[in-house]
């Protein structure tokens, strides 16, 4: 086994906002629609910004063709006649109705409404962090013109937000445009080194740093593993393989959800994938390091809950313990009665082209098939 040392653990919560970034666009809806046209973003991991201010623009474009939508808002004005509601308070202490105006509060339509300010200052916050200069210019034009169409109003409010990003048959065409805008404002995470390009330690907010892995290894496996040999599914159920149970159990009895699931077809083989942001060693009760048992109970449970004969694939299937790492690799395995479990970590400090390459070998490596998707025993024959 690998040997890994305190310091080298310590630097798994320190990630380069590049691949930060590169998880970011993986775990975004929006983006697995694009990479089924294989935008090759692990080329070029720095312009990421790039690639989300031409999408952005991109959808903003295709929504003027058709008006952007327009929403509600309360204004309150003197009025030459009654709208809405009458302030009568307003209305009496500034004599208007001696100059013939009434104070009215009443609703108004207008393309200044939340969804749309959130779309314009994610232009403008985007901009900066922009490396190509005609971009960056078409970003701050677009913003521009945004304003001159009355969309002047700042960042939407929390009791806005909500309706941001809440959709809808009629408004659902703003939707690809809102995703663009929600990622252009992920990209703008805040650095506690000066100079560097890290983030505050993971353990500053773990939930949302283990979400965002999680979401982004799923994504890429949507995005490059191929269709015709692969089936991915996140955060499918798993049921229990219970043959009774009491009446009031089944409100108490805790559910099973996997992180990841992959299937090779023609290898006949599933891979249940359990991902975890900290450290994948930790110091045991006889040694210097040790594997979590718990999490290898988890995904030990996961495998042989699922097991079945009417179901074929479950009776073999693998498993996958997936940890980030900076600066080492780690990857071995255990066979347990039938069922191979691998504890793997792939290394978040290298290039965006490395870390891909490293995902790409770890489904095949566990699908027990070559790179070109035949099984092993059949690719080793072939040669």
């Amino acid at each position: 086994m690998t040997t890994i040392t305190g310091s080298e653990q310590h630097k798994a919560s320190r990630i380069p906002v590049r691949n930060l970034w590169l998880l970011m666009l993986y775990a975004s809806d929006l983006f697995r629609q694009l990479g089924r046209s294989h935008i090759a973003v692990e080329d070029n991991p720095a312009e990421i910004p790039d690639l989300v201010a031409t999408i952005l623009l991109h959808e903003i474009a295709l929504r003027r063709r058709r008006n952007l939508s327009m929403g509600y808002q309360t204004r309150h004005a003197a009025l030459n006649r009654v709208r809405g509601r009458i302030d009568v308070l307003y209305t009496a202490s500034h004599q208007l109705l001696e100059r013939g105006r009434v104070a009215c509060h009443f609703q108004d339509m207008t393309l200044d409404n939340p969804r749309n300010r959130y779309v314009r200052c994610a232009l403008e916050r985007l901009t900066p962090i922009i490396t190509k200069p005609s971009l960056a210019a078409d970003c701050h034009v677009m913003a521009i013109s945004l304003r001159r169409e009355g969309i002047n109003g700042g960042y939407p409010d929390n009791r806005e937000l909500p309706s941001v990003r809440r959709f809808g048959r009629h408004d659902a065409a703003d939707k690809p445009m809102v995703d663009a805008a929600q990622l252009a404002f992920e990209l703008l995470m805040p650095t506690e080194d000066q100079g560097q390009h890290l983030l505050p330690a993971p353990s500053d907010n773990l939930y949302w740093m283990r979400r965002l892995f999680e979401k982004g290894i799923a994504g890429f496996y949507h995005v490059h593993l191929a269709k015709t040999t692969w089936r991915i599914s996140a955060g499918k159920e798993l049921k229990w393989a219970l043959s009774d149970q009491s009446a009031g159990s089944a409100e108490i009895f805790p559910k099973m959800k996997s992180d990841i699931i992959l299937e090779h077809k023609m290898a006949q083989q599933r891979i249940i994938i359990d991902t975890k942001f900290n450290a994948i060693l930790t110091k045991g009760w006889h040694r210097d390091q040790s594997l979590r048992n718990s999490y290898i109970y988890q995904l030990y449970t996961y495998i042989r809950t699922q097991e079945s004969k009417a179901d074929p694939l479950s009776l073999n299937a693998a498993g996958l313990l997936l940890h980030p790492a900076v600066g080492y690799m780690l990857n071995e395995y255990v066979v347990t009665q039938g069922h191979k479990i691998h504890f793997a970590t792939v290394d978040m400090a290298v290039d965006a082209k490395t870390i891909k390459r490293q995902l790409l070998e770890l489904a095949h490596d566990c699908a027990g098939v070559a790179a070109d998707g035949l099984p092993l025993h059949k690719a080793v024959a072939a040669i």
